[in-house]
Order: C-alpha cells, then sequence, then structure tokens
C-alpha cells in the first residue's frame, strides 16, 4: 500500500496493511536541508524540500505543515520573532491588540497577500504536487480562537474573555472570515485535510462552556466548509483534558491528534472504546519524553500503544505534539519501524 492508500483506510476506521505512522517532524526537518529556522519557517521552497527529504528518509505516511502557531497572527499584524532554535512566536512586549478598544480594530484580511499565509498556501501548492499522489498532504492552522490571543496576549485576553466578551467575539468573527478564505486557497491546493489546533479546547485552559461559546460556532462552521468541498477535518489538541466530545459534535472531524487523554475517560481503553468508532485516534507518544528515552523504551512505548489502539483500524501511531526542534532523529525512526513490523494488521 502507499501511504495514501494506508491511512485513507485508516480515516474509514478499517485495518490497512499496517498502522500507519508520523512522529510530526516539524522545525527538526530544517537540519535535512542545512537552513536557518527562519529561512524554513518562512521560505516555502526550503520548508517544502525539508518536509519531502523527511518524508522520504524516514517513511513517513503523512506530512502535516506544522511550522508555528503565529502563521495567521503575524498577517494580522502580530510582532514575530524568529528564534534560531525554536518556532517563531510574537513579540512578547508589542501587542497588536494592546487595548480592549483594539479588538473592534480587527478586520479580516486576504490570506493571498500575507506574507506568512500565502507562504504556506505556497507550501501545500509545493506539497501536492510532489507528493500528494503518494502521501496525504495536511495542511495545519490555528484557530480562531488561538490567534485572537496571540494578537493581544495570553494574560490580558483571559480577562478580556470575561469582562468584555462582546468585543473579544468581535474578533473571533474577524478572524473566522479570514479563516474562511484561508483554507478555500489551502482547499484549492488539493490538500487532503485541514488540521485545526484548538488549543483552549481542554480542561488546563477553560471551562468546555467556555470553549463552546467563544470557538465553538466559529469552528463549526469552518470544518462545514471544509466538509463541503469534500475535503477532511481534523483537529489537534496537546491540552491536558482535552474535549473530545465538543470537538466531535461541532466539527466532526475524520481525526483528532492529542496527546494527554480527554476529560472523559480515564485510560486508553475506555478512550478507544468510547471514541474509536466515531473519529481516527492520532497519538499520543509523548515527545517530552522521546528525547530521554533510549531506542528500547520507545519501541515498548509504540508497542503499547499501538496494542491498546489498532485494532479495528482508526489509529495512527505519531508523537502528541512536534517532535523536538533540536532532537536526534533517531527515535523517530524507530517509532516509524516499530510500525511497519509490530504494527501490521494479520
Amino acid at each position: 500500500m502507499t501511504a495514501l492508500e494506508r491511512v485513507s483506510k485508516t480515516l474509514r476506521l478499517e485495518e490497512p496493511d499496517r498502522v500507519p505512522v508520523y512522529p510530526i517532524l516539524s522545525g527538526v526537518t530544517r537540519h535535512l536541508v542545512n537552513a536557518s529556522y527562519r529561512e524554513w519557517a518562512t521560505n516555502a521552497e526550503i520548508c517544502a524540500a525539508a518536509y519531502i527529504k523527511a518524508a522520504e528518509q524516514y517513511r513517513l505516511d503523512v506530512i502535516c505543515t506544522l511550522t508555528d502557531l503565529s502563521v495567521e497572527a503575524a498577517d494580522f499584524g502580530a510582532q514575530i520573532v524568529y528564534p534560531e532554535n525554536e518556532a517563531a512566536h510574537p513579540e512578547f512586549g508589542t501587542r497588536r491588540l494592546a487595548a480592549v478598544e483594539d479588538y473592534r480594530t480587527v478586520q479580516p484580511v486576504d490570506p493571498h497577500t500575507g506574507p506568512r499565509m500565502s507562504e504556506h498556501i505556497k507550501l501545500c501548492q509545493r506539497l501536492v504536487e510532489a507528493k500528494g499522489k503518494e502521501i496525504p498532504i495536511v495542511a495545519f492552522t490555528f484557530g480562531p480562537l488561538g490567534i485572537t490571543s496571540m494578537l493581544r496576549g495570553q494574560e490580558e485576553f483571559f480577562m478580556d474573555l470575561i469582562l468584555e466578551p462582546e468585543a473579544v467575539k468581535y474578533a473571533i468573527a474577524a478572524v473566522t472570515e479570514t479563516l474562511m478564505d484561508y483554507y478555500d486557497a489551502l482547499m484549492d491546493t488539493g490538500v487532503h485535510a485541514i488540521m485545526m489546533d484548538t488549543l483552549f479546547a481542554s480542561e488546563s485552559i477553560m471551562s468546555k462552556s467556555m470553549w463552546l461559546e467563544f470557538e465553538g460556532e466559529y469552528v463549526r462552521r469552518l470544518a462545514e466548509r471544509v466538509h463541503e468541498r469534500g475535503c477532511m477535518m481534523m483537529v489537534h489538541n496537546c491540552g491536558n483534558g482535552i474535549y473530545f466530545d465538543a470537538q466531535i459534535e461541532t466539527m466532526q472531524p475524520e481525526a483528532i491528534s492529542f496527546l494527554h487523554l480527554p476529560d472523559d475517560v480515564t485510560t486508553p481503553a475506555e478512550l478507544k472504546k468510547k471514541y474509536g468508532h466515531q473519529t481516527t485516534l492520532i497519538g499520543h507518544v509523548d515527545p517530552t519524553w522521546i528525547v530521554q528515552a533510549s531506542e528500547d523504551e520507545v519501541r515498548d512505548e509504540c508497542k503499547k500503544q499501538i496494542d491498546l489502539y489498532k485494532q479495528g483500524g482508526g489509529y495512527i501511531l505519531a508523537t502528541g505534539c512536534e517532535y523536538p526542534a533540536n532532537a536526534d532523529l533517531r527515535n523517530a525512526e524507530v517509532m516509524v519501524e516499530t510500525a511497519e513490523t509490530y504494527g501490521r494488521y494479520a
């Protein structure tokens, strides 16, 4: 089977030849093309070359275009810092939304002209052209709540959610309108899925009712657009106690990428039983642990997770979040090797 065939069958909750696998190799791939972090994050040609080389060299079953979470925020005016050894992020001392009144200055922007979103569109186009017939290409985006928070700053943003909810919603609505156009542009490239990072949909950040109020209806609209166009909707969330139920209800995602168990189950077996027939599970080897783990420990953990989740299909072995950007790649190879051997279906 090709990776595309393997993953397609898995997403239909069927058993392919083996468990698909993709350590989420993102920033670490810059080393494969001798690029700086900034070059890799802002130049579509360089980034595409890195992802293609990683997919070929490490036999990945998915290419997911996670560069950093500030792609969209940058085009809304956030000042972005590009460190050499970690992902880009907004400048902490300079805020696009300096005061509550500034929320109402947020207007939709054109993703085709924004410097970072337009480059991400190009990246997806290059990857689809080069590998789209063999490997699923998943376009990674941040959710509207997360983007808006980056424009304001976390501490102020959480106070505003409580004290100025309508002002916040005004900005979230404008961000969502932009994402509608952005998703259309990404889907025009031929990507197989859109993956949205819904960071705030977890117990570690906010209540389920608050998430539904401030992001639920906005992501529902986005997911409906994706499904209307015949594309797949996926979710990534590496928070503690993530809300599988609320996100499945609002977005009907074909897959959820996760690190920690959802809020309403206590064991991996319970997770598989409760949600394994509703969506494909992607995860959830801890990327911070994998840096220090031995090859044998990684192999054992992968076997454990394969045993827990593989029955009946609907499972992709992956790290629960981005593979550390400065880590040795040998343990990523171990994950792939384990899926290729131990992860085979009868």
